[in-house]
C-alpha cells in the first residue's frame, strides 16, 4: 500500500495524506459476514456516558473476523483484500474447501489467491495460525491469545507484531508490541507474520472535520472551563491548574497510580518496561 498527499489548494489539503488503497480488491464487504453496528455515542445499556468525546461519525457495518482460527487443517483460499471501517489493518476473506467463507486479520505480505491454514501441522508461512510451542524461536507473530480458545488478542492492529523468543516447559516467553516480555501457555495459538497496512501511523488526518468522520468530537481543556464545570477550572488569568492534573470527577489523570487492587496477571510478566 502507499500514501498519497494532496495539491494545496485549501490549507486543510496542505498536510492532509490518504491511503492510495492499492491493495484494496474488493469494495463491498461479504454480506453474509456484516452485522448492524447501531450508534451508541459513549454510553453504555443504560444510557450513561461512560465514554466522553465521542458521537456523530459515518454509518458502519460490522465485519465479523475470525480471531479464534479454529477450522484445522482445512486448506483456505484468499478471495479478497477488504477495508474495514471498525479497525486499523486490512482484512482477508477466505474460501474453504468445504465452502464456508471467513474474514481474518490482512498480514504483510498475503496476497489473492493464497493458500492459508491453521493447526498444528501447518506450515511456518505468513497467515497460517499454529500453538506457540510448533512456531520457531524468533518468529515475527500477531494476533496471539492469551487463554486457549479465547481467540487472539494481541498484536491486532495495523503494523503490530509480537515475536517468540523463548520455551520454558508449559510456557512461552513472548515480546509484545509494548517490548514486555510475557509468559503465555504453549497450547494458545498465534498467526504467523506481522499485521498489515504498517504505514497506517504516518496518515495526517490534515483537519478538525476529519475526526468527526470517525466519530470523535471535540475536547475541552479542564483549564478552560468554569470551576463549576471542572477542579482545574477558573482563575482570573490563564493558569496551569495549580494542582495535579485530575478528571472531571477528581482522579488523578497523569501518571497517578490508580490500581487498588493486586494485578494477578503481573506473574506472568517477565520484563516490563515500566519497571
Amino acid at each position: 500500500m502507499g500514501i498519497k498527499k494532496y495539491r494545496p489548494i485549501t490549507p486543510t489539503l496542505r498536510y492532509k495524506t490518504g491511503y492510495t488503497f492499492e491493495e484494496i480488491t474488493e469494495k463491498k464487504p461479504e454480506k453474509s459476514l456484516t452485522r448492524p453496528l447501531p450508534k451508541r455515542a459513549g454510553r453504555n445499556h443504560h444510557g450513561h456516558i461512560t465514554c466522553r468525546h465521542r458521537g456523530g461519525g459515518h454509518k458502519r457495518h460490522y465485519r465479523i473476523v475470525d480471531f479464534k482460527r479454529k477450522k484445522h487443517d482445512i486448506p483456505a483460499k484468499v478471495a479478497t483484500i477488504e477495508y474495514d471501517p471498525n479497525r486499523s489493518a486490512r482484512i482477508a476473506l477466505l474460501y474453504y474447501v468445504d465452502g464456508e467463507k471467513k474474514y481474518i486479520l490482512a498480514p504483510l505480505g498475503l496476497k489473492v489467491g493464497d493458500t492459508i491454514v491453521s493447526g498444528e501441522k501447518a506450515e511456518i508461512r505468513v497467515g497460517n495460525a499454529l500453538p506457540l510451542d510448533r512456531i520457531p524461536l524468533g518468529t515475527i507473530i500477531h494476533n496471539i491469545e492469551f487463554k486457549e480458545g479465547r481467540g487472539g488478542q494481541i498484536a491486532r492492529s495495523a503494523g503490530s507484531y509480537g515475536q517468540l523468543i523463548a520455551k520454558e516447559g508449559d510456557y512461552v516467553h513472548v515480546r509484545m508490541p509494548s517490548n514486555d516480555v510475557h509468559f503465555i501457555r504453549k497450547e494458545c495459538y498465534a498467526t504467523i507474520g506481522q499485521v498489515g497496512n504498517t504505514e497506517h501511523n504516518s496518515i495526517v488526518l490534515g483537519k478538525a472535520g476529519r475526526n468527526r468522520w470517525k466519530g470523535f468530537r471535540p475536547t475541552v481543556r479542564g483549564v478552560a472551563m468554569n470551576p463549576v464545570d471542572h477542579p482545574m477550572g477558573g482563575g482570573e488569568a490563564k493558569t496551569s491548574g495549580g494542582g495535579h492534573p485530575v478528571s472531571p470527577w477528581g482522579v488523578l489523570a497523569k501518571g497517578g497510580k490508580t490500581r487498588k487492587i493486586r494485578k494477578y496477571s503481573d506473574k506472568y510478566i517477565i520484563k516490563s518496561k515500566k519497571r
